[in-house]
């Protein structure tokens, strides 16, 4: 493995990786490798690297948020998003369910480029809302930051909070998961790995998140803006792993994390869970993981994978747009770097 990934940053890939590897309970690998910044000056990479996660932000702060509150009776997942945000409607947008969200089946687009119109988060929050359909919810897979941001506005109209402190207080505090913040301070900079040069900020994005609705979303969204080390991201897959308790804690119940990591789209030709992705025949996680692997990536080169069957995960973080998103090679070392792994721990 060693040699994989230094290959890997030698073709020039992502300048810096932490591969971190669990089975049975217990981390069989831990490494760092390259830099965690290139420019504007060098910095190594270190075991204990803060990366900002991007997208794995839905799976570990929106979707178990949302979990959490569906267990506290405070919402079912197939209420409509209009039920709590009443300006969502219209033109198909009463059949928009928080299943539909957490699935990428809502019908809604992509991605919107909010933060060149708006400049607050309630002005963020209010385009989302107006975002007309591009389909009708649940005919197809369509992977949507625009329906994860209407989701973290229903998050914070239900708990009363910022979804920030909300994660903090029911999910990172109790698993000690101390690395794991918005917006960190700036006592920690140094041990943050950098990611992309910015034309519209004007500068190397560094200790700040990197997702730009996110940014103008003062750094706070259920889509995006999580920053987190592997050793704390660990703790949250074992969690998974032990359907929804980390020793004597208890996060979620189990029923929650088995609906959460099944597949709720098989009829359309891509598999979701709740916030998850779920193993289909593109997956990242390659073709040796089991059918019942579930995980997400991130934009700015990151990736967690678990596999229930194997008792499995494998945390992989890179600052691959660092300095530039065109650097697009993670697509094609993610799958292989899996099966790697997933050979290597067979005995």
């Amino acid at each position: 493995m060693d040699k994989f990934i230094v290959d890997c940053i030698e073709s020039g890939a992502f300048p810096g990786a932490v591969l971190l590897i669990a089975k049975d309970g217990y981390v069989v690998y831990h490494k760092a490798f390259g830099f965690s910044m290139l420019i504007p000056d060098r910095q190594v990479m270190r075991l204990d690297t803060i990366f900002d996660l991007a997208s794995i932000t839905k799976s570990v702060v929106a979707a178990a948020s949302t979990m959490i509150l569906v267990e506290r009776g405070l919402l079912r997942i197939d209420d409509p998003v209009c039920k709590f945000l009443p300006d969502f409607t219209g033109d198909g947008k009463d059949e928009v369910t928080i299943k539909h969200l957490l699935t990428h089946t809502s019908g809604l687009p992509a991605w919107k480029p909010f933060y060149t119109e708006a400049s607050s988060r309630e002005e963020i929050f209010n385009l989302a809302l107006r975002t007309p359909l591009e389909q009708k919810p649940g005919e197809a897979v369509v992977y949507s930051d625009v329906g994860f941001i209407i989701l973290t506005k229903i998050i914070e109209e239900l708990c009363e909070a910022r979804i920030d402190e909300f994660a903090s207080k029911e999910i990172f505090m109790p698993l000690g998961m101390k690395d794991t913040m918005y917006n960190p301070p700036a006592e920690l900079k140094e041990r943050i790995a950098a990611t992309e040069y910015c034309k519209f900020r004007e500068k190397v994005i560094w200790g700040e998140v990197h997702d730009e609705n996110a940014w103008r979303m003062s750094g706070v969204s259920g889509h995006a803006g999580l920053f987190s080390t592997a050793s704390d991201l660990a703790v949250f897959a074992q969690m998974m792993l032990n359907l929804g308790a980390y020793g004597e804690v208890r996060i979620l119940s189990p029923r929650s994390v088995k609906l959460m990591t099944m597949s709720h789209t098989s009829n359309l030709g891509e598999a979701r869970g709740l916030g998850w992705d779920v193993k289909s025949g593109k997956a990242s996680c390659g073709d040796l993981f089991s059918d019942k692997s579930f995980g997400h990536t991130g934009f700015t080169g990151t990736s967690l994978w678990v596999d229930p069957e194997a008792q499995m995960f494998v945390i992989f973080l890179t600052n691959r747009v660092h300095p530039t998103r065109e650097n697009t090679a993670i697509i094609d070392v993610r799958p292989r770097l899996h099966n790697v792994i997933a050979a290597s721990l067979v005995r």
